[in-house]
């Protein structure tokens, strides 16, 4: 079965820090660049992150620039985010996306359409 699964998500408090796992099956993640989104109640999806497939570059969203790391392992056909000092205003559903059109980069303005294989969500909850 072709898939993408995200796990990892949780409660946590603020100033936590948490890793979420993006695992491919049925297909080669590194053939793809992943893009992280996250949608909050009530408001828009927003990209957050992406890894591009071949030079592992790396773009974050302003809001969590110097906080989120995406790194992948491709033997393990996975990629993570970090997220460390994760905020109220972290708290979302998580998604990743595989990207087959980046390349050397990535790019997190893509609309849906772009995007392969969709995870089914983690929600992160950040909350003292």
């Amino acid at each position: 079965q072709v898939q993408l699964v995200e796990s990892g998500g949780g409660l946590v408090q603020p100033g936590d820090s948490l890793r979420l796992s993006c695992a491919a099956s049925g297909f080669t993640l590194d053939s793809y660049a992943i893009v992280w989104f996250r949608q909050a109640p009530g408001k828009e999806r927003e990209g957050v992150s992406c890894i591009s497939r071949r030079l592992g570059t790396t773009y974050y969203a302003d809001a969590v620039k110097g906080r989120f790391t995406a790194s992948r392992d491709n033997a393990k056909n996975t990629v993570y985010l970090q997220m460390n000092s994760l905020k109220p205003e972290d708290t979302a559903v998580y998604y990743c996306a595989a990207d087959p059109y980046a390349i050397n980069s990535c790019t997190l303005t893509g609309g849906t359409l772009r995007y392969r294989y969709w995870g089914q969500g983690t929600q992160v909850t950040v909350s003292s």
